[in-house]
């Protein structure tokens, strides 16, 4: 038993004037209680209201006719059939005006108001007081049979009152009007009062059953004292000795529970149709078997709110073993069952967007699974991954991430069909699981709907973000039967759609895991590679436009596997950036092209090329300084090279650029021209040279007018920002001289010379590239 149920409450004056709903375990019985006194009173009140009308016609007959009162008279007595109609229908919490005695005494009062408005226009002065004293007297009645209803009071009060005064003052009785303006007052201190007192009345009654109940309770020998309420039954399984403790909780009077079947009670009405949940089939089980139970949990309607409470009960039986009945004893476990419902929740759907989380997608797709093996279905994993997400994280912040992937889920979430299940794995990485995917257009479809759908912009608290998003699948039993089998090959088809420049959808294909399983093979061999030696360096000259003397070599890393041979560096370097060995990688090149080039002549310096991944290593600077230092090379001597579509991905990284520089080492922007450029980096970093791309010279050596307008502009511009230009690529004498025409400073191809290993570079540094004409004979 609660022990608020037996203290007395003080209600707040918005409660008390129906305003508000209390807080606490009395107020939805004082409430009930309440409500009760109003159905006692309510015949009453429209027996007034009924009277009264009937007072008003025989006064107002013979000057005002039938044809003007019947309609008035009517309309009173449809507003008392609707009261009457709406007796059992309770109001929900949010909205008590729509309770039926509401409405019926604000109604009632618009027609009095009406009355005293139209109905004493001609009678004059006798027929106006004659109308106020009705209006009076049945604002009098209001105080003490609407106190249950004070919205309803309150609201045929204020109408009347306010009507009579108006009428009063319009004949010119100000002095009656003033008199009609206190009365109004007095009758709405008193209704007040009296609704104050009604409440003080039945918490002082409900305070004293609390009392009474502790004492049966007591009596009883009741020794379990965590116990909120008894309830017995007889042989037949109907309650008998209904406490007033368990009537109450469960909303209905003592005499309307007493002979009923306890599982009907409990059930509510899906008893009768055969729809009770799984509790009340257990509960009917152990009163069959005639089994004592402990703390059984059964989900019961109690005010239309589905509460969960916990049962424990023995069979008893009379002198000759005999069952008689059980007795038991309840207690709401409402919210234990609540928290145990929300920890369920927590751990099968994400926090953030209201998906089910990857374990919760695990056991669908496990179902789904297991579904379409019996049925011979055909059973879909979709795997979404959003692009340029991180982008909106690093610059925007996790606040709008989070708001993203909000936005993320719910447009996913509008695309799928009923039965399909759409989770969150981690991270910006989504999961569609479609349990019936027998229509193979019905994915495709849907895939590209999910990919339109997240390549349209969002706005997030004034942002414009455009993100989109790829998609992989795969579809069981072609494409695996278990669920670790079907989400290896999603992600295998995901990974596809991402190498395939991102935005599309790519089904698994048998193929993608001989690929994943040949660059298994590539990262295992790579992290071993340095200590083997399989690792070396190769250097290509790189020369002067107009005299042709050489200026410096581009460093390239090569691998040569026992068992793999020749490995290209278009193969394993993204393999190393995937496995993040380009940093152990990296720091080799530096250090051994250091090595390399301290040999060469003091004006020939070495390239270098950076992966995005290096410099976004707060170590890089110490790296550079190492390298240097134990090489002894001049740091003007090292060039870095980094790739135009680095800084088109991460603007921030431009402030690397600045530390770089500030070591004295020099830095060439390499592939210039070929993504989506964004001259602002130029701008913000101070590159000491730019790389006009292989297709670029190619063309313009070919007289292309876009590729030639294309490498004057670029010339121009690093000229104007005091930057070299290198061509790369050339391959013919053509293309040298065009570059050397365009105004190129420094010139790197096959025609100038092919990559060679460290002896041969030092041999070419040293003997070769005084003049043009005698290095390109060399080479």
């Amino acid at each position: 038993m609660s022990p608020s149920s037996a203290e007395r409450v003080t209600p707040s004056w918005s409660y008390t004037l129906g305003l508000a709903r209390g807080r606490g375990n009395a107020y939805p019985v004082i409430a009930e209680l309440r409500a009760e006194a109003m159905r006692g009173r309510r015949l009453l009140w429209l027996g007034a209201n009924l009277l009264a009308m009937l007072v008003v016609c025989a006064l107002r007959y013979p000057m005002l006719g039938w044809h003007t009162l019947l309609p008035w008279g009517s309309a009173i007595l449809g507003i008392e059939a609707l009261v009457l109609l709406g007796v059992w229908r309770a109001p929900p919490p949010q909205a008590p005006w729509r309770d039926a005695d509401v409405l019926g005494g604000f109604f009632l009062g618009l027609c009095w108001a009406v009355a005293m408005a139209l109905f004493t226009a001609s009678g004059g002065i006798p027929y106006t007081l004659s109308l106020v004293a009705v209006g009076g007297a049945l604002a009098a009645c209001a105080t003490a049979l609407l106190v249950a209803a004070p919205i309803g009071g309150l609201a045929f009060i204020t109408i009347v009152g306010t009507a009579a005064v108006a009428d009063v003052a319009m004949d010119g009785r100000f002095v009656f009007a003033g008199m009609a303006a206190l009365f109004t007052l007095a009758v709405i201190g008193t209704f007040i009062a009296n609704a104050r007192l009604l409440i003080h009345r039945i918490s002082a009654e409900q305070a004293l059953a609390g009392k009474e109940e502790v004492i049966s309770l007591l009596l009883r020998e009741f020794e379990d004292t965590s116990a909120d309420w008894l309830w017995r039954t007889d042989a037949a399984k109907c309650l008998v000795d209904v406490s007033p403790r368990f009537a109450r909780l469960f909303g209905a009077r003592r005499d309307q529970l007493e002979g009923k079947s306890l599982l009907a009670v409990l059930a509510g009405e899906g008893w009768d149709h055969g729809d009770v949940a799984p509790g009340i089939r257990m509960l009917a089980d152990k009163l069959r078997l005639r089994e004592s139970f402990r703390d059984l949990v059964v989900p019961v309607m109690v005010g239309g709110e589905r509460r969960w409470w916990s049962l424990s009960a023995a069979p008893r039986r009379d002198e000759r073993g005999a069952l008689i009945g059980f007795w038991g004893v309840g207690t709401d476990a409402t919210e234990r069952h609540r928290s145990a419902e929300r920890i369920d929740r927590m751990a099968r759907f994400d926090a953030l967007t209201g998906l089910a989380n990857r374990a919760h997608v695990i056991e669908r797709l496990g179902e789904a699974l297991a579904a379409s093996h019996r049925n011979g279905n055909r059973s879909t994993l979709m795997l979404i991954d959003l692009d340029r997400f991180k982008q909106v994280n690093d610059t925007l912040g996790h606040p709008i991430g989070d708001k993203l992937l909000i936005e993320v889920a719910n447009r996913i979430s509008a695309l799928l069909a009923p039965g399909d299940v759409c989770g969150r794995l981690g991270g910006d990485e989504f999961a569609v699981v479609l349990p019936d995917a027998n229509d193979r257009d019905r994915v495709d479809v849907l895939a590209e709907r999910i990919v339109l759908t997240l390549s349209r912009p969002f706005e997030i608290e004034g942002n414009e973000l455009h993100i989109g998003g790829s998609v992989g699948s795969a579809t069981a039993p072609l494409d695996g039967r278990v669920v670790e089998t079907l989400l290896r090959n999603a992600d295998l088809a995901l990974y596809r759609a991402k190498d395939d420049g991102r935005g599309v959808h790519r089904r698994y294909e048998p193929s993608l895991h001989a690929q994943a399983e040949h660059k298994r093979r590539i990262e295992i061999a790579l992290r071993d590679a340095l200590e083997r030696r399989e690792l070396s360096l190769v250097y290509q000259p790189i020369v002067e436009a107009q005299k042709g003397g050489l200026t410096g070599f581009e460093a390239f890393l090569r691998w040569t596997h026992p068992e793999l041979g020749n490995v290209s560096p278009e193969v394993f370097i993204p393999v190393a950036e995937e496995a993040r060995l380009i940093g152990r990688i990296g720091d080799w090149v530096m250090h051994s092209a250091c090595r390399d080039a301290v040999t060469w002549p003091d004006h020939i310096r070495v390239s270098v090329n950076m992966a995005a991944a290096q410099l976004k290593d707060p170590q890089l600077p110490a790296t550079i300084i190492a390298a240097l230092s134990h090489s002894g090379l001049a740091p003007e001597r090292l060039e870095l090279e980094v790739a135009e579509e680095v800084f088109v991905r991460d603007g921030s990284l431009t402030g690397v650029v600045d530390k770089i520089l500030a070591l004295g080492v020099r830095i060439t922007l390499d592939d210039f021209g070929t993504g989506k450029s964004s001259l602002a980096y130029l701008r913000k970093a101070r590159f000491s040279s730019i790389k006009i791309d292989r297709s670029f010279v190619r063309g313009a050596a070919g007289n292309g007018p876009e590729s030639v307008a294309i490498v004057k502009a670029i010339v121009a511009m690093a000229e104007s920002l005091g930057m070299a230009t290198i061509a790369e690529g050339a391959e013919t004498r053509n293309e040298f001289d065009k570059m050397r025409g365009l105004g190129c400073r420094q010139i790197q191809g096959w025609l100038v010379g092919q990559p060679v290993g460290p002896q041969e570079a030092a041999e070419i540094a040293h003997t070769r590239g005084q003049t043009e004409d005698r290095l390109l004979r060399v080479y």
